[in-house]
């Protein structure tokens, strides 16, 4: 077995241990992470806004099933949290946007390991 395979090995048990271990501390960092992407929509949101910018609008589009009162909740959320921004353009009719920004970009790693997952264990 290489050294570099080695290392990565140790340092992926050290971090499995470390992950899982936490949890029972006062501070649990899976939890505080499922309290700000955990929302019904908010991942669903997450997922569409990493192909770029949406509107509103474009938002109910890919996501019927969500009604404007829980689209504007979790987009809130999502904001407040620091992982979207909302640009408003002074048009008429106002125009508002959406983009991630560098904390949302950071959740691609987890959007993409959830759809492997589906992939190998959805019905």
């Amino acid at each position: 077995m290489n050294e570099a395979k080695t290392e990565s090995t140790i340092q992926g048990c050290e971090l499995s241990n470390k992950v899982f271990n936490s949890c029972s501390s006062a501070k649990c960092y899976v939890e505080e992470t499922l309290n700000v992407i955990g929302g019904k929509w908010s991942f669903l949101i997450l997922k569409n806004l990493f192909n770029g910018k949406k509107r509103f609008g474009e938002l109910k589009k890919v996501l019927p099933k969500c009604n404007s009162r829980s689209m504007t909740i979790s987009l809130r959320s999502l904001e407040e949290h620091g992982l979207i921004s909302r640009t408003v353009y002074p048009t008429v009719p106002v125009k508002v946007e959406y983009e991630l920004t560098e904390k949302g970009e950071d959740l691609k790693d987890i959007l993409i390991t959830m759809y492997l997952w589906g992939e190998k264990w959805g019905n």
